[in-house]
């Protein structure tokens, strides 16, 4: 690099050889192959090439020519739509927009890879910009770091924008399904008839908001299989030949090889790309004498970050294997285990088992999961059959979040995650998640935290979360279907279970919270409150009260839940409407304060109990998990929790 910045030619030949195929995907992805693409590649590496001398870091220089082709990214599309602008003709109206005259319809297999090139071309320049990013991120070209670079963030927030893009990508998949489905819905074709036939993310909304309000259109949008599997069968952009140039003629061949806007090498190709993607069977033909041959698409996958070229895939093993006397060098089995948790979720695919050995495995660097499983293949991060690993987060600093998961259909079991100075692990916008069985404990803020719009259809089961500064949170967003069955949460410094700001509403059963420095449950927060279902779920020796409203009201029901000797009320739900059923409270400050809507029926401000000795429930769990057989707090009489039995 040193050499290169000095102006060694032979150094800086190697210098663009090596990050010129990372560079053209990029730029050809997020332009979507548009002829232009060649002069932005051009501009990026001049650019590059004028600026290295300057370059005060070295070590980034990778993720300073990702920044430079991003800014050019943003230049060209920017002025592309400005020129747009002047030249757009007037709306017309048309009848039957018709998508299957596009290139795509010739050469993509698979309906969904169709979809969602033409979901892209939805997408706003943004979007389309991080779009090519994360591809290169998905294919192993990029990494989390790198991407946040470009954009200027830290990576927990590149991951929510990631997530964003995604959401913004579903809905234009939908949209696309819509407008393929025969026979049409009426009402839509008739809002068509106002579209001046150019995708755009205006009509994006509009489209979306007819298909989230439309039961037939709506019924459309199921089955989608996460974009990041359908990349799996999609090839890279080949780089033109002429790009790779020699150490005597790099600005040269530049200027002059780029002219040719060609997309395959001395070649006829046939490219299908859309906002960002490429499927692809071009033909390549060989030396004068030669035959015309089919080359099939694969992903191009390089060993490590930064080094173009195709390499054999790697072959698919059903389970990972991870062992604190492993080495990442190795293949993942069990005789030759990978040494870290983070090399694993970073080549898991759809289907596998990453298997952790037990031990203590400590984190010096904050982990990323973003590959997503599918509802018929599910990933799978479990302890090794009956072992228990122990991820010890206490190296990672303050302003980290040790585990940080941002994907969908995973199961997450038997893990023991303690220390972070932070969150331990956090799931953003995560869909179809099972956490079961995990030990969360001595960590800085919460134990466990599932948050951000887009959080459905996740449980967490039997698991346990004592002495964090919040047991397990749901908060700051929304998303349907999601259950916490079966935990216990203590000794927290705040809240056992915290719902602060969350908009949906959650299930929650047969839940335990004691002796949390504030409150059992904190059921709403904030401005925000949805109609959260309880059911046998206890709360005792808390510093607060058992459960709480925590000043939101909204339609809570508790139904045969007990607060015993909480420092609060056992019930404080002075907001909203809430429903208490069967329900006890006994020994608290006081058992209920409660908002003159609230509906009460069959309550026990004055109940007898089995036993009051705690000692049991707060035990070992059963061998299969479930929560300890006991007869603490138990009435006999049907009010009241059932205590789990």
């Amino acid at each position: 690099m040193r050499q290169a910045q000095a102006g060694r030619r032979e150094a800086l030949d190697e210098l663009v050889t090596e990050h010129l195929p990372l560079v053209y995907n990029i730029i050809g992805r997020a332009l979507a192959g548009h002829p232009d693409v060649d002069d932005v590649v051009q501009e990026t590496m001049l650019r590059a090439i004028r600026g290295l001398p300057g370059l005060r870091e070295p070590d980034r220089f990778r993720s300073w020519l990702v920044a430079i082709a991003y800014r050019q990214i943003q230049l060209y599309l920017r002025s592309r739509r400005a020129t747009r602008m002047r030249r757009l003709p007037e709306a017309v109206e048309i009848a039957d927009p018709d998508f299957a005259d596009r290139a795509t319809a010739e050469i993509v297999v698979a309906d969904q890879r169709r979809e969602l090139i033409e979901a892209a071309s939805w997408l706003d320049d943004g979007d389309r910009r991080l779009l090519g990013l994360w591809w290169q991120e998905a294919s192993g070209e990029l990494t989390r770091g790198e991407l946040a670079e470009a954009l200027d963030v830290r990576p927990k927030h590149a991951a929510v924008r990631v997530q964003r893009m995604k959401a913004q990508l579903d809905l234009a998949r939908g949209v696309v399904r819509a407008l393929h489905a025969r026979p049409r819905c009426p009402e839509l074709g008739e809002q068509l008839r106002r579209w001046n036939g150019v995708a755009d993310p205006l009509w994006r909304k509009r489209l979306a908001r007819h298909i989230r309000e439309c039961p037939a259109c709506g019924s459309l949008g199921g089955g989608l299989v996460a974009p990041e599997d359908l990349l799996l069968g999609m090839a890279a952009l080949p780089v033109p030949a002429g790009l790779v140039i020699g150490a005597s003629q790099v600005k040269l061949s530049l200027l002059g090889l780029m002219q040719h806007k060609t997309m395959a090498v001395a070649a006829a190709t046939t490219v299908a790309v859309g906002g960002g993607l490429a499927y692809a069977v071009y033909h390549e033909t060989l030396p004068p004498g030669g035959e015309t041959v089919t080359v099939t698409p694969t992903l191009a996958r390089s060993a490590q970050p930064g080094v173009a070229g195709r390499v054999a895939p790697t072959p698919f093993r059903k389970e990972i294997v991870v062992a604190p006397n492993g080495s990442d060098d190795g293949d993942g089995s069990s005789a030759q285990p990978l040494a870290t948790l983070g090399k694993a979720v970073s080549i898991v695919r759809p289907g596998q088992t990453i298997s952790l050995r037990g031990g203590t495995y400590r984190l010096s660097t904050p982990i990323s999961i973003t590959t997503s499983g599918t509802a018929d293949e599910p990933i799978v991060l479990r302890n090794y059959r009956d072992e228990r690993p122990v991820l010890d987060a206490s190296g990672i600093s303050a302003d980290k979040w040790a585990i940080t998961q941002h994907s969908s259909w995973w199961a997450v079991q038997g893990l023991e995650i303690k220390n972070s100075r932070s969150h331990a692990y956090v799931c953003s916008a995560c869909t179809h998640m099972q956490f079961r069985g995990l030990a969360m404990h001595g960590n800085a803020r919460s134990g466990l935290m599932l948050r951000d719009p887009g959080t459905a259809d996740n449980q967490v089961l039997n698991s346990d979360f004592y002495d964090n500064g919040t047991g397990l949170s749901i908060q700051f967003g929304d998303g349907d279907d999601n259950l916490v069955r079966g935990n216990r949460a203590w000794d927290n410094d705040t809240s056992g279970y915290d719902l602060g700001d969350f908009g949906s509403p959650v299930t929650l059963e047969y839940n335990w919270a004691y002796r949390n420095t504030h409150n059992g449950f904190a059921l709403a927060g904030g401005t925000v409150a949805a109609a959260h279902s309880l059911r046998h779920d206890v709360a005792w020796d808390n510093g607060g009260p058992g459960f709480t409203d925590d000043g939101a009201g909204a339609s809570i029901s508790l139904v045969n839940s007990t607060a015993f000797r909480n420092g609060g009320a056992g019930f404080a739900l002075p907001n909203g409407s809430p429903l208490l059923r069967s329900d006890v409270a006994v020994g608290n400050k006081t058992p209920a304060t409660l908002s003159g809507t609230a509906v009460q029926s069959r309550n026990d401000w004055a109940a007898t109990f089995r036993s009051t000795d705690p000692t049991s429930a707060e035990g070992p769990r059963r061998a299969d998990g479930s929560l300890p057989r006991t007869d603490f707090l138990v009435t006999g009489n049907g009010t009241g929790a059932s205590m789990g039995g």
